[in-house]
C-alpha cells in the first residue's frame, strides 16, 4: 500500500526525522491559510506540491515555489485539480486532489536514503547516495559505485556504525555525523515498526546552516501485515489506485491491471505467473493478473468474472484452475453463474485440472454456453490468443 507524501512525513515525524513545516490542504482557501500561516512564522517562500501517488511530480508541473501569499494562492488554483502527468503515472495522468504548502529551506547539498527488502538477501537494506535529487534507476545504471548500501540484521536493527559509515560516506561534515545517525536510525525505526516495504527520503538535503531534513518522503507498506496496522489501512487513498484493483481487493481477489487484451483467471499466484508467461509464449499479451486464491468460493469467482469483464480492453478469457482446495465444480458454477449475469459475448477458455475436474467440465456442459475447453497450458494459451485475435 502507498501513502501520499503528507502522510509519510507525518509518520516520519513520530519517530524523530526531522521534516520541513506544512499542511496538507484540498481547497484554495485552505493552501492561502497554510501559506499564511508558514510566512507568519518565518519561511521566506513556501513549495505548492501535488499530492499524488506518483514520483516525477516536479518536472510534470505538480511541484512549484511561491514567494509570497497571493502566489501560492494562484499556484494552488492552477495546481489544484490538473491531470498531472509523469513518467510513473502513464499518459493517462492522475488528478491532483490534495496539496502539500511546505516551507522553502536553504538546501546546501541534496543526497539520498532510502530503505528495502533485499529478496535476494533476505533482509532490509539500507543505501545513501551523494546524488540526491535523480530518479535512484537512473543512479543504479550510470554509476552503481554511487550507491552506498548497509544490510541489517532483523534481529539488530541499524546499528549506529553502520549509520556512521553512511553518513560519512555522503561526505557530511563532523558536526552532522550524530545527527544523521540520529535521523537513519529514526528512519529504520519508522520503517521496521511499520513493516514498510519501501522508505525512501530523496531528497535528504543539508541546510547552509548545518541542519539536516527530509524533503520528499516516499512510503509503502506491506499488504499482508495491514491488519495489524489499523491506523494504517486508514491512509489509503482509494482514489489514486485503479478502480479495478480497488473493487478486487473488497472480495479479497488479487488483480493487478496489465495492458493486454487477454483476460486471465487462475487460482494460485504461481500459476498466474506461468499462465501469463505461456501466454506471451503464444505471442499473445495478458490484461491482468487476477489470483482468485486456493480458498475461493462460487461469489468470489462470480465477483472476479465480473472485476475481469470490466476492463474494456478485454477480447478473451483464459480461465486456466488447478482444483486443489479450490474445487474445479465449484469454480464451474461460479463460472457459469458469472457468464450468464454479465451476458458474456466474449470467447472463454477453461484448463481444468484438479478435484471434481469431471463434474467441473459436465457443469460447464450442461451450461449450454459456447465455453472452449483446452487440454494443456500451451492448447489453452494458443486457443485464447488466437480468439482474442479473431
Amino acid at each position: 500500500m502507498k501513502i501520499h507524501e503528507y502522510q509519510a512525513k507525518q509518520i516520519l515525524k513520530k519517530y524523530g526525522v526531522p521534516v520541513p513545516r506544512g499542511e496538507m490542504v484540498e481547497t484554495v482557501a485552505q493552501a492561502e491559510a497554510a501559506a499564511q500561516k508558514l510566512f507568519d512564522a518565518g519561511a521566506t517562500g513556501v513549495v505548492v506540491k501535488a499530492q499524488i501517488h506518483a514520483g516525477g511530480r516536479g518536472k510534470g508541473g505538480g511541484v512549484k515555489l511561491a514567494k509570497s501569499v497571493p502566489e501560492a494562492a494562484d499556484l494552488a488554483s492552477k495546481i489544484l485539480g490538473m491531470n498531472l502527468v509523469t513518467h510513473q503515472t502513464g499518459p493517462e495522468g492522475r488528478i491532483v486532489q490534495r496539496l502539500l504548502i511546505e516551507e522553502t529551506l536553504p538546501i546546501e547539498k541534496e543526497l539520498y536514503l532510502g530503505i528495502v527488502i533485499d529478496r535476494a538477501e533476505a533482509r532490509p537494506v539500507f543505501m545513501a547516495s551523494s546524488a540526491g535529487g535523480m530518479e535512484i534507476e537512473e543512479v543504479a545504471a550510470e554509476n552503481p559505485d554511487a550507491i552506498r548500501k548497509e544490510y541489517i540484521d532483523p534481529g539488530m536493527g541499524l546499528e549506529a556504525f553502520q549509520a556512521r559509515k553512511l553518513a560519512f560516506a555522503l561526505g557530511l561534515k563532523p558536526e552532522q555525523i550524530n545527527p544523521a545517525v540520529q535521523l537513519m536510525t529514526g528512519l529504520y525505526k519508522a520503517f521496521a515498526q511499520t513493516d514498510g516495504s519501501l522508505v525512501e527520503i530523496n531528497p535528504f538535503i543539508t541546510c547552509k546552516d548545518g541542519r539536516l531534513f527530509a524533503l520528499d518522503a516516499k512510503m509503502t507498506f506491506d499488504d499482508n501485515a495491514l491488519f495489524r496496522y489499523p491506523e494504517l489501512r486508514e491512509l489509503r487513498d482509494t482514489a489514486e489506485e485503479d478502480p479495478l484493483e480497488v473493487e478486487a481487493s473488497k472480495y479479497k481477489l488479487n488483480y493487478i491491471k496489465l495492458d493486454g487484451n487477454v483476460g486471465c483467471m487462475v487460482n494460485g499466484a504461481g500459476l498466474a505467473m506461468a499462465t501469463m508467461d505461456i501466454i506471451k509464449y503464444a505471442a499473445g499479451m495478458p490484461a491482468n493478473f487476477l489470483d482468485v486464491g486456493g480458498g475461493a468460493n462460487a461469489e468470489q469467482v462470480t465477483h472476479a468474472f465480473e472485476i475481469l469483464l470490466s476492463d474494456k480492453n478485454v477480447k478473451a478469457v483464459l480461465i486456466n484452475i488447478f482444483g486443489g482446495i479450490l474445487r474445479v465444480d465449484t469454480l464451474a458454477n461460479g463460472v457459469v453463474e458469472a457468464a450468464k449475469k454479465t451476458k458474456i459475448q466474449l470467447p472463454i477458455v477453461l484448463r481444468l485440472e484438479g478435484t471434481n475436474v469431471e463434474q467441473g467440465r459436465e457443469i460447464l456442459k450442461q451450461s449450454g454456453l459456447n465455453f472452449i475447453v483446452a487440454q494443456t497450458m500451451k492448447d489453452a494459451a494458443e486457443k485464447v490468443v488466437a480468439a482474442a485475435k479473431a
